[in-house]
């Protein structure tokens, strides 16, 4: 019982990120949404931390200066700026479909980071999992909801994720979970902003056009705060009690993307949709099963 009510919450709120981005990137540039909404969260949790909270021997070392690097550039700045790229050529629903696939991709990569060869439960389930995406993207595809690029640079976000999940793992963190969000989100920002530099010079028509209206402030407010603050530290919270059981959590993502999609969005669920998320939960299933042996 201590994982199903954060268990639950988590996925609610993960899952609503994409509907969020989706109204974001309607009013301005893709990695502009990202970098203001990291430079506020990380900011705001630091001052929360040390000039609220004043707590005591919870300023990194250099190696945890490291070691937070690493996990901000694989959990923050890859995933979650070719999060919102992805997000402007596909749909919210698929999104939140791709992030179900992490724990296959957590499974596989543990695997190999312990140096042993996959199982064949892990391997299938992978494969299985994304033949499901496939599936569910197929009717997407044809109608203008989704792009192959766009599809690719999800791809690429979702093994960033599911490597920062490795990896924060394999951490033995002394950090409060607030003072390692803060840092991640507020380090991401700060390896982001380049490439949100470049990407304003060499396609300024993208970035003058953007609009900081009613609905950016909103979309940026729901990411800062239910996603980024909310969900995270429940994230935290239930990797440290278990890893793997954690990562079951992402597979209601889809569940609650879709609603959202279809309600607030108007996209569409199909047989396609369902068909594609029953494979996905069958290659959870399947890495499940390999775990539990």
């Amino acid at each position: 019982m201590k994982q199903v009510l954060p268990g639950l919450l988590f996925a609610a709120l993960w899952a609503s990120a994409a509907v969020a981005t989706k109204f974001g990137v309607q009013s301005v540039h893709p990695l502009l949404l990202a970098n203001v909404r990291f430079f506020i969260a990380g900011t705001g949790m630091l001052l929360f931390v040390y000039g609220v909270q004043r707590s005591k021997n919870v300023w990194p070392t250099a190696p945890e200066f490291r070691q937070l690097a690493v996990f901000s550039l694989l959990n923050t700045t890859i995933y979650l700026g070719a999060f919102v790229l992805a997000l402007k050529q596909v749909s919210a629903g698929i999104g939140s479909l791709s992030t179900a696939t992490n724990p296959l991709f957590i499974t596989l990569l543990s695997a190999l980071w312990l140096r042993r060869v996959p199982r064949w439960n892990e391997t299938g389930g992978l494969l299985l999992g994304l033949v499901g995406v496939g599936i569910a993207t197929y009717p997407l595809l044809q109608n203008s909801y989704a792009t192959v690029e766009g599809l690719l640079i999800l791809l690429v976000g979702t093994i960033s994720i599911s490597a920062a999940t490795v990896y924060y793992a394999s951490v033995e963190w002394r950090l409060p979970n607030l003072v390692i969000n803060g840092w991640q989100v507020f380090l991401g920002a700060l390896q982001l902003l380049p490439f949100t530099v470049l990407t304003a010079i060499l396609d300024i028509d993208s970035f003058s056009t953007s609009h900081y209206d009613t609905r950016f402030w909103l979309s940026v407010f729901w990411l800062i705060v239910p996603v980024s603050v909310i969900a995270l530290q429940l994230w935290f919270y239930l990797v440290r009690q278990d890893a793997i059981r954690a990562s079951l959590w992402l597979f209601l993502c889809p569940v609650f993307g879709f609603a959202y999609s279809y309600l607030l969005m108007d996209e569409p669920i199909t047989g396609y949709t369902i068909a594609g998320t029953a494979l996905v939960i069958g290659g959870l299933w399947l890495g499940r099963k390999a775990q539990a042996k």
